[in-house]
C-alpha cells in the first residue's frame, strides 16, 4: 500500500506539473503577439520592405516589386491571423478532426463531400503566371512568419503546430467564401419538397421570388421601386418573416459625382457575413510600383478583395442567383465513380468514407437526408477568382474593371463601381448556368443528359457608367419586368434594398455623413408591417400595447421596448408545430392562441437583442477569448444588420479621389491576438457608427504611422 501510495503521488505530481506547464504555456501565449517594430532579417525578399502600422494596427506595406509586396502581405497576415487562417483551411478541406477529434468528424465528412482539394489543384493549374507568382510569394511570407513570430495562443491551447502554407491552401481559403455565398443543394431541398407536395402554387407561396410590394430593382432606377402591379397580398412579407434560413446579405450603393456635394462619386459597402473574433476581413494597404490598393483582404489570400486603388472604388453584394444544378440520381450509378477519403481523427483510428464523383457531377447528402448529384462550374471547370481580384486591384477605370470581371468565375456578385472621372456603374459578374429549372427543384435523372451553357457576361444585368447614376443592391432582384431571364429561384427579401432606395430618393445630393448615417439605419419595414397587422388582435389582449403596435415606426433601436416585443412575438408565430406551417405565413397572421403573458414587455432592445462576438473555441469552453457584447440595434431586416452570429462584417464609405476623406471600420479589431492591443479596439467606433480613415498615400500614411517594421533580405 505504501508503494502504491508513492506511485500514485508521483503520478499525480507529474499530472500537476504537466498541467502547470500547459497552463503556463497558455498564459505565455495570452501575453505575446507579433512584433510591429524593428527589422526582421534573412527573409526571401529581393529588397527591404517597409511595413508601417497606424494606431489600429493596420499595415501599410511599401515594396519595390510585386513579389516582395505579396510576401510581406503573407507575413503580416500570418503574424496577426495565423490561427484563423489554419482553422479556415482545415474547415474547407475537411481536416478539423485532426485537431478536435471525433467531435468534428461529422463536419469533416460533410465538408469532404465537396472535393475542394482536387478543385483547387485544378484552379492552380489554370492560373496565369502573375497570379501564381503572387500566391507563391504570399505562401512564402506566411511560412516565414510561422518560423519567426510567436505561436498564437490557440495553438498552445489545442497542442499542435500548423503545417506549412501552400498556394493551394490560399485557393482553398478562397473557396470558403464561394461555398458561403452559393445557393447550394441544402437550399434547393426545401423548395423541391414544396414543389412535389403542392406544385408551383405552393412553391411560389412559400418561396416567393421577391415581394412586389417592396421590389427595388437597380436597373429600374429610383423611380422604379415598389409597390409593383402584383402588390395585392401581404403573405409574401409574412413568408419572408417566417424564413428560418441563415440570412444572406450585404448592402451597397453608389452615387455619381453629379449627385455628390463634393463633385466626387461616393460609394458605400457593408458585406454581411459571420460575426466572430477575429473578424472575416483584414484591413491592409499595399503599394509597389504600378500597384497601390487599400481596403479589406481575406486572411489567407493575397491582394485586396474590397476597397479602392488610386483611380477606382468597388463594393459587392451576393447575387443570390442559381449557380448550380441538382439532380435526383439515376437507378444505377457508375461503380467507377466511387472514391475513398481517409480521415485522420485525433486520439482515434482513421476513418474511411466513400464519395461519388464523376468528371461532371459529385454526390452529396442534403440536410433532409437525400442523396443527389450536383453539377457546378466550380467543380467541372474550376477557375479561381484570385486573378480577377488582382486585375481589379490594378484597374484604372470602370471599363478596365468591367473587363476584369467579365471572366469572373463566382460566387456570383453584384459589383458597384466608381472612378475618378465621377462616374458610377453596376454589373453582375459570375457564371450562371442557363438552366430552366433555376434550382427551384431537383432535376429528374434523365436531365443528366442535358448541358446547360453559361449565360454570357454581356447578357447579365448591368447599368452603364454615368456621373448622374444612383445605384444600389442588397441581394434583391436587380432587374425589372423587361429583363428576359429569371436568374434566381428566390432572391433575398427586398426590404433592405427598398429602404436604401427610399433614403437615396429622399435627397437630391449626398455626402459622406449621409452615407455613413444610412449604414446605421435600423428601420425594419416587414416587422413594422407585421406589428400593424397584429395591432387589432393585440389590442384585445392589451389595449395599450395594441396602440403601440398600431403606431410603431419600425425602428429597431436600443431604447425600443416595442421592438423587443415584436421580435419575440414574431419568433413565436414563426415556429413550426408538429411540422405545420407557421401561422404568420397566412394572409393575416393569427395570435388567438397566445396569452397575455406572451406580450409582456421585456428589456429594451439594446439588452434583449444584444449579441456576443464569440471566438471559435468558445464552443469548447474557451470563452475568455470572446470579443465584446454588442448592444441590440437593428436585426436581420434592417440596413444595420445584426443578429446572433451574423452582422455587417465591415462598414466602408469612399469618396472617390479623396481617399483619406472616407473610412472603414471593423466590428472588433485587426489582430487575432488578445495581447496585441488591436483585438477589440475598433468596437467602440463600430457601436457608435463612426468610420475611421484608412490612410492612403505617402504623407497620410507616414503621418499616421506609430510603428515601423522592416522585412529585410
Amino acid at each position: 500500500m505504501k508503494a502504491f501510495a508513492r506511485i500514485l503521488a508521483a503520478v499525480l505530481a507529474l499530472i500537476a506539473c504537466a498541467l502547470l506547464v500547459y497552463l503556463g504555456n497558455i498564459a505565455f501565449g495570452m501575453g505575446t503577439h507579433a512584433r510591429y517594430d524593428g527589422t526582421v532579417s534573412g527573409l526571401r525578399v529581393r529588397a527591404a520592405v517597409e511595413v508601417l502600422r497606424d494606431d489600429r494596427g493596420i499595415p501599410h506595406i511599401i515594396a519595390r516589386d510585386d513579389r516582395d509586396l505579396f510576401f510581406a502581405q503573407g507575413y503580416v497576415e500570418a503574424s496577426d491571423r495565423l490561427f484563423q487562417m489554419d482553422l479556415l483551411r482545415r474547415f474547407t478541406l475537411g481536416k478539423l478532426a485532426e485537431v478536435f477529434g471525433a467531435a468534428s468528424l461529422a463536419t469533416d465528412e460533410e465538408q469532404r463531400a465537396i472535393p475542394v482539394g482536387s478543385m483547387v489543384a485544378r484552379q492552380w493549374q489554370r492560373l496565369d503566371d502573375r497570379s501564381r507568382d503572387a500566391l507563391a510569394a504570399f505562401s512564402e511570407g506566411v511560412n516565414a512568419a510561422m518560423q519567426r513570430e510567436p505561436l498564437p495562443v490557440e495553438f498552445r491551447i489545442l497542442g499542435y503546430r500548423p503545417s506549412l502554407w501552400t498556394p493551394q491552401d490560399s485557393l482553398a481559403v478562397g473557396m470558403a467564401t464561394v461555398l458561403d455565398l452559393t445557393d447550394d443543394w441544402n437550399a434547393v431541398a426545401p423548395r423541391d419538397a414544396a414543389y412535389r407536395r403542392g406544385g408551383l402554387h405552393r412553391l411560389e407561396r412559400l418561396f416567393p421570388l421577391t415581394d412586389p410590394c417592396y421590389d427595388a430593382p437597380v436597373m429600374a432606377g429610383l423611380r422604379g421601386i415598389g409597390p409593383g402591379p402584383r402588390c395585392n397580398r401581404r403573405s409574401v412579407t409574412f413568408a419572408a418573416l417566417a424564413d428560418s434560413r441563415v440570412p444572406t446579405g450585404s448592402n451597397e450603393w453608389v452615387a455619381g459625382a453629379d449627385r455628390s456635394r463634393t463633385n466626387r462619386a461616393l460609394l458605400a459597402n457593408d458585406p454581411h457575413l459571420g460575426l466572430g473574433i477575429p473578424g472575416v476581413w483584414y484591413l491592409i494597404d499595399l503599394q509597389s510600383p504600378g500597384y497601390h490598393v487599400a481596403g479589406a483582404s481575406l486572411p489567407g489570400l493575397p491582394a485586396v478583395v474590397l476597397g479602392h486603388n488610386e483611380h477606382l472604388a468597388w463594393g459587392v453584394t451576393a447575387g443570390t442567383v442559381a449557380s448550380l444544378s441538382v439532380f435526383r440520381p439515376p437507378g444505377h450509378l457508375n461503380p467507377r465513380g466511387w472514391e475513398s477519403e481517409r480521415f485522420a481523427v485525433r486520439f482515434r483510428p482513421d476513418v474511411v468514407e466513400r464519395y461519388y464523383r464523376t468528371p461532371r457531377e459529385f454526390g452529396v447528402v442534403t440536410s433532409d437526408k437525400r442523396f443527389v448529384l450536383v453539377r457546378w462550374n466550380a467543380y467541372d471547370a474550376p477557375f479561381s477568382a484570385a486573378q480577377n481580384f488582382i486585375a481589379l486591384d490594378r484597374a484604372a477605370s470602370i471599363e478596365a474593371a468591367t473587363r476584369a470581371l467579365s471572366t469572373f468565375p463566382g460566387p456570383t456578385l453584384n459589383f458597384v463601381l466608381a472612378d475618378t472621372t465621377g462616374r458610377a456603374a453596376y454589373v453582375l459578374a459570375g457564371q450562371i448556368p442557363n438552366d430552366p429549372v433555376r434550382a427551384r427543384w431537383f432535376h429528374r435523372p434523365a436531365d443528366l443528359a442535358n448541358r446547360y451553357a453559361m449565360i454570357p457576361f454581356a447578357r447579365l444585368p448591368k447599368v452603364a457608367p454615368s456621373r448622374s447614376a444612383v445605384l444600389w443592391t442588397a441581394n434583391n432582384k436587380m432587374y425589372g419586368d423587361g429583363y428576359p431571364l429569371q436568374l434566381s429561384p428566390q432572391f433575398a427579401p427586398p426590404y433592405r434594398a427598398y429602404r436604401i432606395a427610399q433614403l437615396l430618393r429622399a435627397r437630391p445630393q449626398y455626402d459622406l455623413p449621409y452615407f455613413e448615417q444610412m449604414q446605421m439605419d435600423a428601420l425594419s419595414l416587414p416587422e413594422r408591417e407585421l406589428a400593424h397587422a397584429l395591432a387589432p388582435a393585440v389590442r384585445k389582449l392589451d389595449a395599450n400595447l395594441g396602440d403601440q403596435f398600431a403606431t410603431w415606426n419600425g425602428e429597431m433601436t436600443g431604447d425600443s421596448q416595442t421592438a423587443a416585443v415584436v421580435v419575440a412575438l414574431r419568433l413565436r408565430l414563426t415556429q413550426k408545430h408538429n411540422g405545420r406551417m407557421p401561422a404568420v405565413v397566412a394572409n393575416a397572421p393569427r395570435i388567438h392562441d397566445l396569452s397575455r403573458a406572451a406580450l409582456s414587455s421585456p428589456a429594451p432592445w439594446a439588452i434583449a437583442g444584444a449579441v456576443r462576438v464569440s471566438h471559435p473555441l468558445a464552443k469548447i469552453g474557451m470563452s475568455f477569448l470572446n470579443g465584446t457584447l454588442l448592444p441590440g440595434y437593428g436585426d436581420a431586416f434592417t440596413l444595420h444588420v445584426q443578429t446572433s452570429g451574423y452582422s455587417q462584417s465591415f462598414r466602408a464609405v469612399w469618396e472617390v479621389g479623396d481617399w483619406n476623406a472616407g473610412g472603414i471600420t471593423l466590428p472588433q479589431g485587426e489582430s487575432g491576438e488578445p495581447a496585441s492591443g488591436h483585438y477589440t479596439d475598433q468596437a467602440q467606433a463600430w457601436v457608435s457608427g463612426r468610420l475611421r480613415s484608412l490612410p492612403f498615400g505617402g504623407a497620410a500614411v507616414h503621418h499616421a504611422a506609430i510603428a515601423r517594421e522592416i522585412l529585410a533580405p
